[in-house]
């Protein structure tokens, strides 16, 4: 019975690894040309760790929301919201997607994929490359 649990455990945490490292593959080759945000430094460097290497705003940058996204809208025509699933980050997140509206929707799945690949394990961007770790360390460990 052990085992079958832990065979279980296995199958669900390589399938949530791949399926991560699949969607963070993908969200690098857009991101090359579409700008990704986040609400602060640390979501930025996470996603610096997971190979993104364009464009990351962090919303948090001292200025205020409407005139963040009034910059957004002056400079780009596409984003990728990725804003954490915690309270304070699905509030936000509401918040950009109601004055961007009409830049970010194209890339919407990317966040929703995350937030159920993510589970209940966290709520934030940052915390993503360790959870990867994780799953991918514990694939390794009952191979």
């Amino acid at each position: 019975m052990i085992y079958t649990q832990r065979n279980g455990q296995l199958s669900n945490n390589t399938d949530r690894a791949l399926k991560l490292r699949e969607v963070f593959d993908a969200l690098q080759e857009i991101n090359k040309d579409i700008p990704v945000i986040v609400e602060g430094k640390r979501d930025a460097a996470a996603l610096r760790k997971l190979g993104l290497v364009g464009e990351i705003l962090t919303v948090h940058n001292g200025q205020g929301i409407y005139e963040f996204c009034e910059e957004i809208s002056e400079n780009f025509q596409k984003v990728i919201l990725l804003l954490d699933w915690d309270d304070k980050g699905e509030s936000l997140n509401k918040a950009l997607c109601r004055l961007l509206n009409g830049q970010w929707e194209e890339f919407s799945a990317f966040r929703e994929i995350i937030k159920i690949l993510c589970q209940k394990d966290i709520k934030d961007v940052e915390g993503i490359p360790k959870l990867l770790g994780r799953l991918e360390a514990d694939e390794a460990h009952w191979q």
